[in-house]
């Protein structure tokens, strides 16, 4: 039998600036958790004081300045709760490195005996999940959303919490069966891939019918066939899967 209660946080950090290495500090961290692929509705959500002023590029991006952080608590006073909530989990972060690198930065600083990550919890990145999935395409956390239709329209600016929350629902888009076929173009509109489309089964009249097409049954090349293994293999590791229980 499979393993039961896999356990996924989904998480994401806004910061003052783009360089850890630079001084810059995590100023928000926003965490939901997964269990067996259901948000289960528990959440780890601080604001942070990081002592320092906020490029005026990241305000832009998450709205959140300088003032609106005077009363919060520094890192060191909320990294117990914060390591308790991941602890061994499957972290899931669309482009960790940057994430994960500011998380070990916060925890050096305050020398931490357990400075890595990988200490605590093991990482899934979705950037590079997509960059496999779906090459030569944008693959923002945006970009996915559109892609898996997964509304975004109620962010305004970018926050942990709330990006948390559209990165777990474009995880199990991802992850949880029929991939979108809308994809991008340079402009960011969608369209309707055209070889996809010409082998659609049905096709819609102009009454609102639909009329039976001829089908064209193409079957997969070796290459295509252990990408599909490549991929099964990666939703198995996901959660349980009620395809494919022992």
């Amino acid at each position: 039998m499979r393993q039961s209660n896999v356990r996924q946080v989904v998480l994401d950090t806004e910061t003052t600036g783009l360089s850890a290495a630079q001084g810059h500090r995590i100023i928000e961290i926003g965490c939901l958790e997964l269990v067996n692929r259901r948000i289960t509705g528990r959440e780890f959500h601080r604001f942070l004081n990081p002592d320092r002023d906020i490029d005026e590029g990241a305000e832009r991006v998450h709205g959140i300045s300088r003032a609106d952080l005077e009363t919060e608590p520094r890192f060191p006073e909320i990294v117990d709760d914060f390591l308790a909530f991941i602890k061994d989990a499957e972290l899931i972060i669309h482009n960790a490195t940057f994430d994960v690198g500011f998380l070990e930065n916060e925890l050096k600083l305050m020398k931490h005996k357990q400075a890595r990550i990988e200490d605590h919890a093991t990482v899934l990145d979705t950037l590079t999940m997509a960059r496999e999935m779906h090459p030569g395409q944008r693959n923002s956390l945006d970009a996915l959303c559109k892609r898996y239709e997964v509304d975004a329209t109620k962010r305004d600016v970018h926050g942990a919490l709330i990006d948390s929350e559209l990165l777990a629902n474009v995880y199990l888009a991802m992850t949880g069966g029929q991939t979108a076929m809308l994809l991008d173009d340079d402009s960011g509109d969608a369209y309707l891939d055209p070889d996809v489309a010409g082998h659609h089964a049905a096709a819609a009249t102009t009454d609102g019918t639909t009329e039976i097409a001829d089908l064209v049954v193409i079957a997969a090349n070796a290459e295509e066939l252990a990408a599909h293994d490549v991929m099964l293999e990666k939703i198995r590791k996901s959660g349980a899967c009620v395809w494919d229980i022992d």
